[in-house]
C-alpha cells in the first residue's frame, strides 16, 4: 500500500516541527478560529431566521439543537481521537499508519451515522419524551429532528474530514470550505423562510444541502491515490495497532461530549419551569457567548494538533511553548470579545428578538451573567487543548463532567429551590459553572505540567 506525502504536506511537517512556535500557532490556529467564528455566525443567523417564524419556533430549535449536539458527540469524539493519533503518526513520520488511521476512521463514522439514524428516526417522539422535551416542542419539532438525524450522517463524515485536514495543516482550506457552506446555508434558509414562508423543517433542509456540499468537497479532496491522507478501502484496518489508540482516546471524549450536551439538555429542561421563552433566551445567550468561546475553541483545536505533532516528533518543549501561547491568546480573546458583546448587548438582543421587547430583556438578563465566564472559559479551552495534545482525554472527561454535573445542574437546583431569582437563575448558573470550570482547569494544568516535566526529566 502506497502512502506518500505530497510536497505540500512535507513542507508543512517541516514547518510545524521547526519554525518559531508562535508563528506555527498563529498560522494553524487563526484560520480555525475564524472557521469556528463563522460556524457561530451560522448558528446566530439560523436562530435569527427561526425567530422570524415565531418565538416558540426559536425556542424549539434551541432545545432540539442541544439534543442534536449530544448525538453528534459520537462523530465529534471519534474525530478528536483520530486527529490526535494521526497528528502523532504524521509527526513521527509513519505515513503508512497515517493512511490506515484516516481510512479506518471514515469507515467507523459511516457505520455510526447510519446506525444512529436507523435506530432513532422511527421512534423520534418517544426519544424526545425520554429527553424530557416539552410536548409543544415535540409537536412542532419531530420532523425537524428526523431531518437533523439524517444530516448527522453527513456531519459525522465531515467532522472527520475537517479533523484530518487540521492534522495536515490545511487550516485555510477548512476556512474557505466553511465560508462556502455558510453562504449556501444562509442563502437557502433566507429563501425558504422569507420568500417561501417555510417552517423550521426547511431550516434543517438548508443545513443538509449545505453540509452535502462539504461532503462532496471532502470526497474529492480525499480521493488521492497513494497519498498518506487519502481514503482507501484497502487501507481500512481493525488491527489493534491502528484502531486501539484512536478508540482509547476517543471514548472518553465521546462520553465527555455526550455528558456535556446531555447536561445542557437537563438545564434547558429545568429552565422550562420559567416558560418556553426562557429556554429560547438561554439558547440565544449561549449563541452570543459563542462569539467569544468559538474563536477560543479554534485555538484549542489547532493547538492540540501542533502539540501532538511535536510530541510525535519527540519535541515536548515545543509542545509546552505552544500551550503557553494559546493560553495567553485565549485569555485576551475572552476579555476583548466579552467587552464588545456587552457594549453592543442591546443591539444583539433586539437582533434576535425583533420587536418582542420582553423577549429581548430576557436575553439580556441571562447573558449579563454568562459573559462573566468568558476569560475562565478561555483558560479552560487552552488547558483542554494541552490535554488533548498529550492524549490525556480521561482528564478532559472529568473536567467537563464537573462543569455540568457538579458546577451547573446542582447549582441550578439550589437556585430554584432556595432563592427567588426566578429566570435570572438560568444566567447565574452559567456564570458560576464557567468561572469554576476555569479555576479547575488552571489547577489541572499546574498538576499536569508538573507531572509531565518530571517524566521528561526521568527520560533524559
Amino acid at each position: 500500500m502506497k502512502a506518500d506525502l505530497s510536497k505540500k504536506d512535507e513542507r508543512f511537517r517541516e514547518y510545524a516541527l521547526n519554525a518559531p512556535v508562535i508563528k506555527v500557532v498563529f498560522s494553524v490556529c487563526l484560520p480555525l478560529a475564524l472557521y469556528q467564528s463563522l460556524n457561530q455566525l451560522f448558528k446566530i443567523m439560523d436562530t435569527m431566521m427561526a425567530s422570524h417564524i415565531s418565538a416558540s419556533a426559536v425556542s424549539a430549535v434551541a432545545y432540539l439543537s442541544q439534543i442534536n449536539i449530544m448525538l453528534s458527540a459520537l462523530g465529534g469524539g471519534l474525530a478528536v481521537g483520530a486527529s490526535i493519533k494521526v497528528s502523532q503518526a504524521y509527526g513521527a513520520g509513519d505515513f503508512q499508519l497515517v493512511k490506515r488511521r484516516v481510512s479506518t476512521m471514515f469507515a467507523l463514522c459511516a457505520v455510526l451515522g447510519g446506525g444512529l439514524f436507523l435506530l432513532l428516526a422511527p421512534v423520534t417522539p418517544q426519544f424526545l419524551r425520554l429527553m424530557n422535551t416539552p410536548e409543544e416542542f415535540i409537536a412542532e419539532g419531530s420532523t425537524y429532528f428526523v431531518l437533523e438525524l439524517f444530516g448527522l450522517m453527513i456531519t459525522f463524515f465531515n467532522n472527520v474530514y475537517i479533523a484530518i485536514e487540521r492534522a495536515r495543516g490545511n487550516s485555510q482550506r477548512i476556512l474557505f470550505l466553511n465560508m462556502a457552506v455558510i453562504a449556501i446555508k444562509l442563502s437557502l434558509t433566507a429563501l425558504f423562510v422569507y420568500r417561501l414562508n417555510g417552517g423550521i423543517n426547511m431550516i434543517s433542509l438548508a443545513t443538509i444541502l449545505s453540509q452535502g456540499f462539504l461532503f462532496l468537497a471532502a470526497v474529492r479532496n480525499m480521493n488521492q491515490k497513494g497519498n498518506a491522507f487519502g481514503f482507501s478501502i484497502r487501507a481500512i484496518s481493525f488491527n489493534s495497532q491502528v484502531i486501539k489508540p484512536m478508540l482509547y482516546l476517543s471514548f472518553p471524549v465521546i462520553i465527555e461530549k455526550i455528558a456535556f450536551s446531555l447536561g445542557k439538555v437537563v438545564v434547558n429542561s429545568m429552565s422550562a419551569v420559567y416558560g418556553s421563552w426562557t429556554v429560547g433566551a438561554l439558547g440565544i445567550s449561549n449563541n452570543i457567548g459563542g462569539i467569544t468561546t468559538m474563536p477560543q475553541n479554534g485555538f484549542q483545536e489547532g493547538g492540540s494538533a501542533v502539540i501532538s505533532q511535536n510530541l510525535g516528533a519527540g519535541k515536548p518543549r515545543r509542545a509546552f511553548a505552544a500551550f503557553w501561547w494559546i493560553l495567553a491568546i485565549n485569555a485576551f480573546l475572552g476579555f476583548f470579545l466579552m467587552g464588545l458583546s456587552l457594549l453592543f448587548l442591546d443591539q444583539l438582543a433586539l437582533f434576535f428578538a425583533g420587536d418582542n421587547l420582553q423577549f429581548a430583556e430576557m436575553i439580556k438578563d441571562i447573558y449579563r451573567y454568562e459573559a462573566m465566564g468568558a476569560v475562565p472559559l478561555g483558560i479552560n479551552s487552552a488547558v483542554l487543548g494541552l490535554l488533548y495534545g498529550f492524549g490525556k482525554t480521561r482528564i478532559t472527561l472529568l473536567m467537563n463532567f464537573c462543569r455540568v454535573f457538579v458546577f451547573r445542574i446542582p447549582v441550578l437546583w439550589w437556585l430554584q429551590n432556595f432563592t427567588n431569582f426566578g429566570r435570572e437563575s438560568a444566567g447565574i448558573v452559567m456564570a458560576v459553572s464557567n468561572i469554576l470550570s476555569g479555576l479547575l482547569a488552571a489547577a489541572v494544568a499546574l498538576i499536569e505540567l508538573y507531572r509531565i516535566s518530571q517524566t521528561m526529566k526521568k527520560d533524559q
